[in-house]
């Protein structure tokens, strides 16, 4: 250690000794910063339970709604907002009340004013108690003005204004919807949402409300809100809304700090609210819980060409296969034939035939993953939402053949082991053919059997499929000799 080393460790010893600390000097914001380094022995779990709503949304921070038009996004906002104003739980999940209550809430009904009364009126109808206790705390205001959160300095005359007007800052302000508050910005613009999210952080920081923002889904549902990605990048969680058969499904698509499985459907219960001047009955909706139903699954544009060109290759070429492993009610195609007509769509941007071939089987993987079609041996077919897992294949062996035979049992099929093709055909049970079964049979040409695509059709008369069980068995029973060599090479 050198000299000045060691007067350097005297003065810092001695500075230490009479209580000096140099960031006291510092000002501003490298104070500020300064401030904000921790060493690693002070940082410990913080524990203490920050929700405004427990599984969905956690104070001060910054979630995104959306979903199609219509779908209800302003109703599930708003029926969220009116449980948090009351400190009433929400639809089972908790809300913090009594002394643990989060503060009041501010919905910015940038979109229009009217609709929003009329929802307000419905849950005043709807459930009184609740809409009493807001209104006697006063926990709940409704802003209806446009914002301009992106080409102007509107964020700090909101806090102004809430600064005046508010007794206690509000635990939660909602902003419906995005596409009102970016001003002359533009939503695919990264700059310009960048912007927006960073008048949402101050709006955050100065009141310390979890900001909620109402947004559209794009055309392709499967990429999520509408616009450019920071908007997905900034948020601490997503909620999508998606409609079926009547049902809204609000799922937690994102949590930065939360379990992502929260969900919750809900129907819309017409509202009578009053008559118009015509004395025409007017009405509103308020948010219900239902069950869950199936969700419909999402299909990308190249998911949508590629089924097309199935249903195409399907009323050309389908055929209806015999065996166990393809349905009775489905026609299938040929794996080749699929991707032929996918070609003729157009599935690929590219022309090389590599291009091609890369895009047939990324598209092919992603539909069977989504169980949109199945594949077996080369052929495939769509499934339909009935659709029953298939049932297993019957084994032919030697016992069942001669148990058929003598009148126990029945066959049901006959595998691969024919050695007239590959296909299944489908024989009445010996000894059980009712009368309606033997007019059938009669009436009809006998069964076909479906080949591989490189044989000719071929026919079997029942004398065919008998001999051709009968053989089945004796390759079973040769197979199963250990002094026949033959068998084994």
């Amino acid at each position: 250690m050198t000299v000045f080393q060691q007067m350097g460790d005297l003065d810092a010893q001695h500075r230490a000794d009479m209580g000096f600390d140099s960031r006291s000097r510092l000002t501003g914001r490298t104070a500020d910063l300064s401030a904000a380094i921790m060493p690693l022995a002070r940082i410990k779990a913080d524990l203490r339970s920050r929700y405004l709503v427990k599984g969905w949304l956690d104070r001060g921070a910054f979630s995104v709604v959306y979903g199609q038009s219509n779908v209800g996004k302003t109703f599930f906002a708003m029926d969220l907002a009116l449980h948090i104003a009351a400190g009433e739980d929400w639809h089972g999940s908790r809300v913090p009340t009594d002394d643990k209550f989060a503060g009041p809430v501010l919905y910015v009904a940038a979109e229009g004013g009217r609709g929003i009364r009329s929802r307000i009126e419905a849950m005043r109808r709807h459930n009184p108690d609740l809409m009493g206790r807001i209104e006697a705390g006063g926990h709940l205001s409704i802003l209806s003005a446009p914002l301009d959160l992106c080409t102007a300095e509107d964020a700090k005359y909101l806090v102004e204004a809430i600064r005046e007007g508010f007794k206690a800052m509000p635990a939660l302000i909602v902003i419906d919807t995005l596409a009102r508050v970016m001003g002359s910005g533009d939503e695919n613009s990264a700059k310009d949402m960048g912007q927006l999210v960073r008048s949402v952080d101050d709006i955050r920081a100065a009141t310390g409300a979890h900001v909620m923002v109402v947004h559209h889904s794009g055309k392709d549902e499967s990429k999520g809100a509408r616009g450019s990605g920071s908007l997905r990048a900034a948020a601490d969680t997503e909620i999508e809304l998606t409609r079926n058969d009547g049902i809204v499904q609000a799922e937690a698509r994102k949590q930065r700090d939360l379990p992502c499985d929260s969900v919750f459907a809900y129907s819309l219960k017409l509202v009578h609210i009053g008559f118009d001047e015509d004395g025409d009955q007017v009405a509103s909706a308020v948010v219900v819980p239902a069950e869950p139903v199936a969700k419909k699954v999402r299909l990308t544009g190249t998911d949508k060409i590629a089924l097309q060109a199935l249903d195409d290759c399907v009323r050309d070429h389908g055929q209806k296969m015999s065996s166990d492993n393809y349905p009775r009610n489905r026609r299938c195609i040929s794996l080749e034939k699929w991707r032929e007509y996918c070609d003729r769509h157009s599935l690929s941007s590219g022309e090389s035939d590599s291009a091609k071939r890369v895009a047939f089987h990324k598209v092919k993987n992603r539909l069977q993953e989504k169980e949109v079609v199945r594949i077996i041996d080369g052929w495939l077919w769509k499934v339909a939402p009935d659709d029953a897992p298939l049932p297993a294949l019957p084994t032919v062996t030697k016992e069942t053949v001669n148990a058929s035979e003598s009148g126990q049992s029945s066959v049901t099929g006959v595998t691969s082991p024919l050695k007239g093709g590959n296909a299944v055909t489908e024989t009445p049970p010996v000894n059980e053919v009712t009368t309606s079964d033997r007019d059938r049979y009669q009436e009809s040409d006998p069964v076909t059997v479906t080949p591989s695509p490189q044989r000719e059709p071929q026919r079997f008369t029942d004398e065919a499929i008998s001999t051709g069980a009968q053989s089945a068995a004796d390759d079973f029973e040769a197979m199963n000799d250990p002094n026949n060599s033959e068998a084994w090479q």
